[in-house]
């Protein structure tokens, strides 16, 4: 689908302040005032990966309830269960309490529901199957837990605390839990909504560290560094695609740099298994090669693989389970694509479809694990929400993903009159049907699509942060583009523009991609700039001449040498 250009323009007066102050070119000072960042002061705060810059977590609400029942609960030695998701960011931040509390001594387990057999969150059967015969005080959930009232209540009846971590969007009214932390409550006004659950769990540490260190309990318990922990931080906050601004841009910078210190066996085995030793691990890496593999776990058997590998210690157990996620990945591939393929094949078959604004679509046979991995590649190719929904015994469950133009959680809730239950995000989200209720819930959704977007929203468009010409691509601003790092949602890799350009050659590499030798057609620079483009028609005719390219700029390094490379987005 072609894309439309839209060329950004950021403050004139704030990118000559920062490229002055700064030192950089004037391009890195577009991409920064195209990520908000107008100041110098703002700039060095960007650049940092000090966790002073950190703004304190207290401000969150119910974090001083849930730091008091925690630090009651470790003075008197009771038992506490995390109770997580299947996800990477549920499966992170089960590992990070999981890990604190056994660093210090306490009473601690963690129990992960199956996807396929047990659903999303806490269930009022969790309490009576496990909470209540494992004699569990206290229970702290993980991204989850916001809407498990009867899990709650269950657990109250049965003398059992809760509290809740979680970062999904909330309805009123709460669970009656001891605390619920959540920054997309709607009480909430802390200013942090945009941390993953792994981030939320590792604020409510920082926190409990501070209080346990005020009244003294660090005098008599060997007190973590919470930094050696921000590895399992930056792995949940990139795989949940989370903006990376603010916390979530330290949480991950530090967290790379703990990573790349190849200290956690888990990790390192997780990255040896998809092909990534003897190099500097980028939050790319997370996002495309470790997360798949640790998604895989929850996907297509348990998440609680994914969990004994991030907390191992042991190299050959880490190894063993790493080749076991690996596994579990390919096979959640080949499903994957058979499930798209069934559904292409429908679309060709039925066109009329696409005449919808949003997509819905049904079968009993669909593995509900890989769903939402489909669903987004649907998004991607035909660029309206879309979601997917297996069937079993009547009960439909689906995942949901959007497009920016429409939030797919508020679009839900106008629609949840047909559902048994949801939750999610503005972009991604799952639910719960009955069978017989899925043909009306799919015009409903339909109906509240149309009712709140505009035509504008189904163009997918490409932003480009600034115009550049061969001559201004140097050595020294791709030095600036990469120290801009880590690239992610809220900060995506910078995208540039320039027109006018000669192919000098070409050829098909890999059966998909382009390789290009390209040349300004004006301008004083007679250099040639090798480049590539991904995924293209093989059998399209090779181009002499490009009016104009959309690009992002990096090093290629090929056998101990790195030379300019320009990776092609629209031509």
């Amino acid at each position: 689908m072609e894309k439309e250009y839209r060329l950004l323009s950021p403050d004139e007066s704030s990118v000559r302040e920062l490229s002055k102050k700064l030192g950089c070119h004037p391009a890195t000072a577009a991409v920064l005032a195209n990520r908000h960042i107008s100041s110098p002061e703002d700039a060095v705060e960007f650049f940092s990966n000090n966790l002073k810059y950190l703004r304190s977590p207290a401000l969150l609400r119910d974090m001083d309830k849930a730091v008091y029942r925690i630090s009651k609960a470790l003075k008197k030695n009771e038992s506490i269960l995390i109770f997580g998701d299947y996800d990477a960011d549920g499966v992170t931040a089960t590992a990070l309490l999981h890990e604190f509390f056994s660093r210090i001594g306490a009473r601690v387990s963690y129990y992960i529901p199956h996807r396929t057999k047990e659903g999303y969150g806490m269930s009022a059967e969790h309490i009576r199957r496990v909470a209540i015969p494992k004699k569990i005080d206290l229970i702290i959930t993980v991204d989850c837990g916001s809407g498990s009232h009867e899990a709650v209540c269950a657990a109250r009846e049965a003398g059992i605390d809760v509290i809740v971590t979680d970062h999904h969007y909330v309805a009123v009214p709460l669970p009656s839990a001891e605390a619920v932390v959540n920054p997309n409550r709607p009480d909430c006004r802390a200013g942090f909504e945009m941390l993953a659950g792994v981030g939320v769990a590792y604020s409510l540490l920082i926190c409990l560290r501070k209080h346990l260190r005020d009244h003294h309990f660090w005098e008599s318990h060997p007190e973590p560094n919470l930094k050696s922990l921000c590895d399992l931080v930056a792995l949940g906050t990139v795989a949940d695609i989370v903006p990376l601004c603010k916390e979530n841009r330290l949480f991950t910078k530090t967290g790379l740099q703990v990573i790349n210190g190849r200290n956690r066996p888990g990790i390192k085995a997780l990255g040896h298994a998809a092909g990534l030793d003897d190099r500097t691990l980028t939050a790319d890496d997370i996002a495309f090669r470790l997360a798949p593999r640790l998604n895989a776990a929850g996907r297509i058997a348990h998440a609680a693989s994914a969990v004994r590998l991030l907390t191992t210690r042991k190299e050959e157990k880490a190894q063993r389970i790493a080749a076991m996620l690996n596994r579990l990945n390919e096979k959640r591939r080949r499903t994957e694509q058979e499930i798209l393929t069934r559904v292409l094949a429908h679309i060709q078959a039925n066109p009329t479809v696409l005449q919808k604004n949003a997509l819905v679509f049904k079968h009993p046979d669909w593995h509900e694990g890989v769903l939402g991995i489909v669903a987004a590649k649907l998004v991607e190719r035909f660029y309206r929400p879309a979601i997917l929904i297996s069937i079993r015994n009547g009960i439909g469950k689906g995942s949901a993903r959007s497009i920016p133009g429409f939030h797919l959680f508020e679009g839900l809730k106008k629609a949840s009159g047909f559902l048994q239950r949801f939750g999610g995000h503005a972009m991604a989200a799952g639910l719960q049907i009955q069978a017989e209720q899925i043909d009306a819930f799919r015009d409903a959704f339909e109906t509240v699509v149309t009712e709140t977007t505009r035509l504008e929203d189904f163009i997918p468009g490409i932003d480009i942060d600034c115009e550049l010409s061969f001559d201004d691509i140097t050595p020294k601003l791709i030095d600036e583009i990469e120290a801009l790092q880590p690239f992610g949602q809220g900060n995506p890799e910078p995208v540039f523009m320039t027109r006018n350009v000669s192919v000098v050659f070409s050829k098909i590499v890999g059966s998909t991609h382009r390789q290009f030798r390209l040349k300004a057609v004006r301008g004083d620079s007679n250099s040639v700039l090798a480049a590539i483009q991904f995924n293209i028609d093989p059998k399209s005719p090779a181009p002499t001449y490009l009016e104009k390219i959309a690009f992002r700029l990096r090093w290629n390094h090929w056998n101990g040498n790195k030379n300019i490379q320009l990776f092609i987005e629209a031509t």
